[in-house]
């Protein structure tokens, strides 16, 4: 078991008093067998009122109210949890999904459907070209290794950028670029698995790095792709490697859009300052 304190603030500063509209917060890790919530605060100002609910997903989400105009708004989220996910391979697939190509049975893709369906538009043969050099065609090659192969030719062929503007880069941007962050590598393994009909989510979280600067002082993204036997296992393509106990998972989702950490809006005069700053240490 591995013991971790989360810390995760957000700062904006107004260019002068707005009034805040409701902000939704997804801040609170989603607890499961291998993850227990020990201790959770959170502290904003000005004061806010906080109904708390979970989303379609799943997902712990707040959605703070506030009365006062202020031209500062801070939020503290400070979390401890136990984290048990440490044989992240210890699971077993039945018979007919070890080896790809495998088709899901009837009940689950229709709770599956959402999660395999594209998001893009643009034309699939580039993706279809990509993934062939993990994977040819009419070969049958194990699950797990063909999702792993794919995860590391990310890692490996990729470069790594963090950047700090909002939004996502479509799989095409991420493979014409060359480069993106792990969001964008997230998006990219999604679709990846999507095209080979294999039902996948994206992650948001956090991830202890503790002699690494990947994601340091930020949050964390990654993919989940459902294999029969074993439920949701997380594949990292930024670091190539299979999601275990250093990632905490707070919030999925069919759409990366949909799971920002803070998101808000606000009445006043035009201009604003985010800072944000994340930090997982063992305790």
């Amino acid at each position: 078991m591995q013991r971790y304190k989360i810390l995760h603030r957000t700062d904006y500063n107004f260019s002068g008093p707005v009034r805040l509209e409701p902000h939704t917060l997804r801040l609170r890790p989603r607890e499961d067998y291998g993850l227990r919530i020990e201790s959770s605060t959170l502290t904003i100002t000005p004061p806010a009122t906080l109904f708390w609910h979970r989303d379609v997903e799943g997902n712990s989400v707040a959605v703070a109210t506030f009365d006062l105009t202020t031209n500062h708004l801070a939020i503290e989220s400070e979390v401890v949890i136990n984290q048990y996910n440490e044989a992240p391979l210890n699971f077993l697939v039945p018979n007919y999904a070890i080896s790809y190509p495998f088709v899901y049975r009837s009940d689950d893709t229709v709770l599956l459907s959402p999660y395999m369906a594209m998001q893009e538009n643009w034309k699939r043969t580039l993706l279809a070209e990509w993934i062939e050099n993990c994977w040819q065609p009419g070969v049958r090659i194990q699950t797990y290794t063909l999702l792993h192969r794919i995860c590391t030719f990310i890692h490996q062929t990729l470069s790594y950028q963090r950047r700090e503007e909002p939004g996502v880069q479509t799989a095409e941007q991420t493979l014409s670029l060359g480069t993106g962050s792990c969001r964008d590598f997230a998006v990219l393994f999604m679709e990846a698995a999507r095209q080979l009909g294999i039902a996948s989510r994206f992650v948001s979280g956090y991830l202890h790095t503790p002699q690494s600067t990947t994601d340091s002082g930020a949050t964390h993204a990654w993919t989940e792709v459902y294999l029969p036997g074993a439920g949701w296992k997380g594949f990292d393509p930024t670091i190539g490697e299979i999601v275990g106990a250093d990632h905490i998972a707070v919030a999925v989702a069919r759409l990366p859009e949909t799971v920002s950490p803070v998101a808000g809006s606000f009445v006043g005069p035009q201009g604003s300052h985010l800072d944000v700053g994340v930090w997982v240490a063992t305790c």
